[in-house]
Parts: structure tokens; sequence; C-alpha cells
């Protein structure tokens, strides 16, 4: 059965943008949410398109974490007293939205798989968000 679902969850994580001049270019922290939908067949066996918990793992792995452009500076200071996760540019939420949808597409096709991410935001506050949908990939 083809089926769409939803799943939001939100993490607390620092970052900076290198190459951006104002406030950002400063280390500084964010609570960041972020909302998928998801499309796909569900398995045969469970009926289940997704195990929620499995999106949550996807992007609890920025929780609590300090995230910086890979040719930060910084990054070889900051890893001396705490681990850093390094991206291949600015982290910002047009990045991480990005980086989140290839991770948990990336999981299902490994396992056999055609789940989509129809659409990801990644809310940087309250205000400003994100999107990237599939359509425009």
């Amino acid at each position: 059965m083809q089926i769409r679902l939803y799943k939001e969850v939100s993490f607390d994580a620092s970052h900076r943008l290198l190459h951006y001049q104002g406030k950002c270019h400063n280390l500084h922290g964010h609570r960041w949410r972020v909302e998928v939908w998801l499309s796909g067949c569900t398995d045969k066996e469970t009926n289940i398109l997704v195990d929620y918990n499995e999106i949550r793992e996807v992007v609890d792995y920025y929780d609590h974490e300090i995230i910086l452009n890979e040719s930060d500076p910084m990054v070889p200071r900051i890893q001396e007293f705490h681990d850093v996760i390094t991206t291949p540019g600015d982290p910002t939420s047009e990045l991480l939205a990005l980086l989140i949808r290839d991770e948990i597409e990336r999981r299902y096709q490994n396992c056999g798989r055609n789940i989509i991410v129809d659409t990801i935001r990644v809310w940087e506050s309250p205000t400003g968000c994100a999107e990237l949908r599939h359509e425009d990939s």
C-alpha cells in the first residue's frame, strides 16, 4: 500500500557560518526543528512505512553537538575538548535539510526499501526554515 507520513523532531546544537558576514559568523546555538514527509509502500508484513524512531535517530545525530564547516579553522581547536560534526560547507538550515534527507533515504535504500523524502523543513528559529522538496532535487 502506498502511503505518506509525517514526523517532527527537535534538537539543540550550535553552529557558525564561516562564509557569512553578520551575527551568524559567531558560534551560537539553536533549538532546531525538523519536519519530514515520507512516502512509499508499506512493509507487507507489518503494514508500516517506517518506524518513527528511525527518523528520530537520524536527526538525533546532531543533538547537543557543534556543527561546523569542515574547513572552519575552529574545528581542530574545538576537537581538543569536544567532538565536532563537520559539513561540506557552512552548516545552514538549507545544507542540514539536504544532509538529513540524504541520510534518511540512504538508510532505506540500503535495506532495499524505496522510501522518498517528499518534503523536509529545517527550522533554525521559530520564524525561519529551509524547505527541500523531492521535485526540486
